[in-house]
């Protein structure tokens, strides 16, 4: 199916339900070529320093962490409903394992703009560039924050990705809903 090119408010409201219920694909590459992709429950988009920006947050002790700080980009890939299965095996096995693409039968296309690639699969689709990254800094998140989601440390590094294009399946909301 053919993807159209859309601005990156045109699908806020699905990619936001979806984040929260589920999980969207946060996808890479290595620099041999072969993708990863994880499971990412935590982001947002919005306007930073005039520019669209996809905010993801990856601990570093995840295979994908490596492979953003080495390549210097990523994808953010809306699934659809009849995905979520695959979407939690995403999110349960590291891909310094094995090839989660191969595994659960995923494509991955090159992105237009980025080095990593997208899902086909996918209904919609963010290319980011890396333009900022800090860690957490554990100091200074409120203690029921701390409490819950850093109980083992492993803080999160927070990426900054410029969105540089968006593109969706011409059927993608009816696929979403």
């Amino acid at each position: 199916m053919a993807k159209i090119e859309v601005s990156y408010t045109d699908y806020l409201k699905e990619t936001n339900k979806i984040l929260g219920h589920g999980g969207l694909l946060l996808a890479s590459v290595d620099v041999q070529g072969n993708p990863n992709a994880m499971t990412i429950g935590w982001g947002t988009i919005g306007i930073i320093w005039g520019k669209p920006v996809f905010t993801v947050l990856v601990r570093p002790s995840r295979y994908t962490y490596g492979l953003i700080e080495t390549i210097g980009d990523f994808t953010v890939n809306v699934p659809t409903p009849e995905l979520a299965e695959k979407v939690l095996y995403f999110g349960t096995v590291s891909g310094r394992d094995q090839d989660k693409f191969k595994t659960k039968g995923f494509t991955a296309t090159p992105g237009r703009k980025v080095k990593s690639p997208i899902i086909e699969e996918c209904a919609i689709h963010y290319e980011c560039r890396v333009v900022h990254k800090n860690d957490v800094i554990p100091e200074e998140l409120a203690d029921e924050i701390h409490n819950s989601a850093y109980r083992q440390g492993d803080f999160h590094k927070i990426y900054f990705g410029e969105i540089l294009a968006v593109y969706a399946d011409d059927d993608a909301k009816k696929k979403l809903v």
